[in-house]
């Protein structure tokens, strides 16, 4: 694998958390909606399970929350995972000034 390629998969989906909790930033999402937005707004497609087992974890370190509406999932941005997301952005523009 090019050091190119590896980049990109550390930074897409084996950081998949940055790109959901950006996406829910903007608005609330359905579980089902995420494959789909991931791809049209990051050029990517995490697996099928990938997202849910995020989502998961997020929500169960506080990042997240979600609630059942109309027999749905819904999830949430909390202000812990704004406050996170705002982190990782400050890490990228940091490294990014370096090189």
């Amino acid at each position: 694998m090019l050091p190119s390629e590896r980049l990109k998969k550390l930074n897409t989906k084996e950081n998949l958390w940055i790109y959901l909790l950006s996406l829910l930033k903007e608005r609330e999402i359905y579980g089902w909606e995420i494959r789909s937005l991931i791809e049209k707004k990051f050029n990517f497609r995490p697996g099928l399970i990938t997202p849910y087992r995020v989502l998961y974890r997020l929500e169960g370190d506080g990042f997240v929350k979600s609630e059942l509406k109309e027999r749905r999932r819904i999830y949430k941005i909390t202000k812990k995972g704004e406050e996170e997301l705002k982190k990782a952005k400050n890490f990228y523009r940091e490294i990014l000034n370096k090189i």
